[in-house]
């Protein structure tokens, strides 16, 4: 027994002498990391507050960079608010050295598969090319008088108003996620979702995979998760039935669209006509192509804009000199001389809603729906401001830190302010895209994102010309609140607990 000890304790030993000896030099700042256990402590600690707490590491460190060690350093990750970083990650000639890789692929293959969102190389150059058609500007206007119209006019308006009547609350963030997943299967899929999951519980499987998947990735030890996965326990046999419902409902609709594939009018018929023309290995692995597609812009077109317009109702509520001035925006645009009275707004009208636009933006610059994005190292490198990384470790960069920057939005950068998006004949002025990493940045930037802007639009301008909405712990009323959002922690950054509201129509309507 007593030569088993000595034993153990020998190996242990030298298996910590090699680990450290193992871990790389580096001069890069590494706040609260201790020898072997690594930065695991501060994590545990502050795990309920990640994306804050991921802030003030970068805020209180002068190059806004710093370096993140695993218990027994297992894997080695550097994390960044500083826009030279990002724009060194993300443009050529370096994206090549900043993929998805392993990392992406090992925690999200089993929702996402081979999708857009999780490939790379040709993969993921194909989707984009073939996806880029479908958000022409002809694409928008057809979005928003065929898709959006109809299901604030058919949906939205009338669920609002049946709750103003009967002075209901509800959770304004679950009717968001609802309208934003029609609107994707419409436009994207060219289907009516409620005809392939009326008896299944897509809504809550599809959340749920989501934030397993974000537990994947914030795993101190990635083993425990994939052990789970191996043994069917736990939260991974939840996943894994989540993950079946999902996946059953992106098989019905591939095959309803078989049936009328002649009519290749939106996203999914366009993949379908040309994976026809492509060599699979058997009709089933082109149908998990399909499938990865089908999840992929579901993910991308429902969660992101609910998200947005969740936290965008949260500060509008406890905000209302802003609310005030979007409905001012929005009463003189429908009563536009050029444009004579008006009920709804078309495109060419949300286009010209600067306050708006501004506003909008300005809530996810406090609130980005995906806070922080994450590369695999394909090649040593130095970002510009010295940072080194190193082949395979993870490089993030935090979008909610930098919106929170002192250094990139200057001494009010945690005031919801959207003057600060408007030039001085108060038009809407974009930035660089590197200080407002929302959307991603260089050639992976999203292809959504003006129709994302145009749907934002057009929902909060038809809600707020008819409704006051009022949320029942009072809104981002203070800047305490601001700062310290009711986020949970998932791959977006979605509202814990929902957004229970109330309505009450204006009296000018």
């Amino acid at each position: 027994m007593l030569e088993y000890i000595s034993f153990t304790f020998i190996s242990t030993s030298i298996l910590f002498f090699f680990l450290l000896k193992s871990r790389p030099a580096t001069k890069n700042p590494c706040p609260g990391s201790y020898p072997v256990i690594g930065n695991i402590i501060s994590f545990l600690r502050n795990f309920h507050r990640f994306h804050d707490w991921v802030t003030e590491m970068l805020h209180r460190t002068p190059s806004a960079s710093v370096q993140v060690n695993s218990l027994l350093n297992i894997s080695t990750g550097v994390c960044t608010s500083n826009p030279d970083n990002i724009q060194h990650m993300l443009t050529s000639p370096n994206v090549s050295s900043y993929i998805k890789g392993s990392r992406f692929h090992t925690v999200l293959h089993d929702l996402l598969g081979d999708g857009i969102f999780n490939a790379d190389g040709q993969i993921w150059a194909v989707q984009r090319k073939i996806a880029s058609h479908e958000f022409s500007t002809r694409s928008l206007k057809l979005f928003v008088s065929e898709v959006v119209d109809s299901e604030i006019s058919g949906n939205l308006l009338p669920f609002l108003s049946e709750a103003e009547e009967e002075n209901r609350g509800f959770d304004l963030q679950q009717v968001l996620n609802k309208f934003a997943f029609r609107s994707i299967c419409r436009v994207g899929f060219g289907v009516d979702p409620e005809l392939f999951v009326r008896d299944l519980d897509f809504m809550n499987a599809f959340d749920y995979a989501v934030e397993t998947c974000f537990s994947r990735f914030t795993s101190p030890v990635p083993l425990f998760w994939k052990l789970k996965r191996f043994l069917n326990l736990g939260s991974e046999r939840r996943f894994k039935e989540s993950v079946n419902t999902i996946n059953d409902f992106a098989r019905r609709v591939i095959e309803s669209k078989e049936i009328e594939i002649q009519n290749h009018q939106d996203l999914l018929a366009r993949f379908m006509v040309w994976s026809s023309s492509m060599e699979f290995e058997g009709e089933k692995q082109r149908h998990k192509f399909l499938r990865d597609i089908v999840i992929s812009f579901v993910l991308a077109g429902k969660d992101t804009t609910s998200t947005a317009l969740t936290w965008f109702f949260w500060l509008i509520a406890g905000n209302p000199r802003v609310s005030d001035l979007i409905h001012r925006e929005l009463s003189t645009a429908l009563a536009s001389p050029e444009l004579g009275k008006r009920e709804k707004f078309g495109y060419e009208e949300l286009k010209g809603l600067d306050y708006l636009h501004a506003a909008l933006s300005e809530s996810m610059r406090l609130f980005p729906p995906v806070a922080q994005n994450t590369r695999l190292v394909a090649n040593d490198d130095v970002w510009p401001d010295g940072t080194e990384v190193r082949k395979g470790w993870s490089a993030d960069y935090s979008a909610y830190a930098v919106g929170r920057s002192e250094k990139v939005w200057g001494p009010d950068c945690r005031e919801f302010k959207p003057e600060r998006w408007l030039d001085c004949d108060e038009r809407y002025e974009p930035v660089d895209q590197f200080r407002y990493p929302v959307f991603h940045c260089g050639p992976r930037m999203c292809l959504g994102k003006e129709m994302a802007f145009v749907q934002m639009k057009a929902i909060a301008a038809a809600v707020m010309t008819e409704f006051e909405v009022l949320a029942a712990d009072g809104g981002a009323n203070s800047p305490e609140r601001m700062m310290d959002p009711p986020y949970s922690l998932s791959l977006l950054l979605r509202m814990r607990g929902g957004l229970p509201v109330t309505v009450k129509r204006r009296m000018d309507n």
